[in-house]
């Protein structure tokens, strides 16, 4: 074993093997991507899907009972104040059979026995009205003689009241009688006095596009079913109900971006109102939330409406913080380490962690307020395998 040890081809072979064995068990460096630290704009937004709509739209509704003949007029149609929209068939009674006939005609005469009798009960009321003033008259000038006493006088003027007051009982039961008469009279209003082919005009209210058609064919229709809506597209907005605790970060007068309208470029668009009240709406998963309508108007009302129409979907995104120059990194950077916020900075060929103070965040970059400098390269997506003095090495670009 000593020969062994002392033979110079044995000694490099254990020495090989030795650095082998130190260089097979070595720790490699971990590969990482990176990002570099800079300076630029940094824009705070709170992303939900919109709807336009109509700001002023009008329901044409029918004024009356009957049947609506076919409307001819379009969605997209142009209309003026005025122009008739749609044609309506008064509903008309059906006719009376001899029964119903005589009932009506016998209820109009018991109304008018009942009117008779009430004006005779009238005018007696009237007649003994007449007699209780002319004895209350001779009452007063008995007494003023001394022929009669003050309790008598009394009586009489009582008797006059309560005469006065049965004239009015009456009186009122007579126009009581004479209602009766109209109502049973109406019942049994002649029918040739009905025109079926009289036709009333619907017309339009302002000027403006035919937004929907509620009713095509020709149909009956009850009173105040509506049959068209109108509109004037070039005063579109969006509404966009917002969680209420993204809606409460949101104020009046707020820059807003739509994007995904369907061109090339994003719109501009300014909060005009949120909502003073909420409403829960159920999420796709099932869940309640709380909503608050948000109501912008576009900047360029003309290049909106040149592309979009009412109930188009939008997505906007609600600027509510921005400035054009601070210090940022990309959030996937990121990671908590107790309370506080940290990301990996690469230094030389070592991983080093800094704490940060973070300002406002987006989705994508947060603002850095101090543990960072310009320029520094910070560690992308750090994983669990990821530690503090760890030696890394920078992954090429794909």
């Amino acid at each position: 074993m000593v020969r062994l040890l002392r033979n110079p081809r044995v000694i490099l072979s254990v020495l090989a093997v030795a650095g082998l064995l130190a260089v097979a068990l070595w720790p490699r460096p971990l590969p990482v991507d990176v990002a570099t630290i800079g300076r630029g704009p940094l824009v705070v937004t709170v992303d939900e899907e919109g709807e336009t709509r109509v700001r002023n739209r009008y329901v044409v509704s029918a004024p009356l009972a009957g049947r609506v003949l076919r409307i001819e007029l379009e969605p997209g149609d142009r209309v003026k104040k005025g122009d008739v929209v749609a044609r309506l068939q008064p509903e008309t009674l059906p006719f009376l059979d001899a029964r119903t006939r005589a009932e009506g005609s016998a209820a109009v005469d018991t109304a008018r026995a009942a009117l008779g009798r009430a004006r005779a009960e009238e005018q007696r009321m009237r007649g003994t009205l007449a007699q209780a003033e002319r004895e209350l008259a001779r009452a007063r000038e008995l007494t003023q003689g001394g022929l009669t006493t003050g309790q008598e006088l009394d009586t009489r003027e009582a008797d006059v009241r309560v005469a006065r007051d049965a004239v009015e009982a009456a009186a009122f039961a007579a126009r009581a009688a004479e209602s009766d008469v109209l109502r049973a009279q109406a019942r049994v209003a002649p029918m040739a006095n009905v025109r079926n082919d009289r036709v009333v005009t619907v017309t339009a209210p302002v000027d403006g596009v035919i937004l929907k058609r509620v009713r095509e064919s020709e149909s009956v229709v009850p009173p105040g079913d509506p049959l068209l809506e109108i509109g004037d597209p070039s005063q579109l907005e969006i509404v966009s109900d917002l969680l209420s605790t993204d809606a409460v970060r949101v104020k009046a007068g707020a820059r807003a971006i739509v994007d995904q309208w369907g061109g090339e470029r994003p719109l501009d668009a300014t909060v005009r109102r949120v909502e003073p009240s909420g409403f829960t709406k159920v999420s796709a998963l099932g869940v309640e939330e709380q909503r608050v309508n948000v109501v912008l108007d576009f900047v360029d009302a003309a290049k909106a409406f040149a592309s979009l129409g009412d109930a188009y979907r939008v997505e906007i995104r609600i600027v509510i913080w921005e400035s054009a120059d601070v210090l940022k990194l990309p959030t996937s950077a990121l990671f908590r380490q107790g309370e506080d916020w940290a990301a990996y900075v690469v230094d030389g060929e070592r991983a080093r962690v800094r704490r940060l103070t973070l300002g406002q965040r987006t989705g994508q970059e947060a603002e850095v307020l101090a543990g960072l400098a310009a320029g520094e390269t910070v560690i992308l997506h750090p994983g669990d395998t990821l530690a503090d003095d760890v030696r890394v090495v920078v992954s090429p670009p794909s």
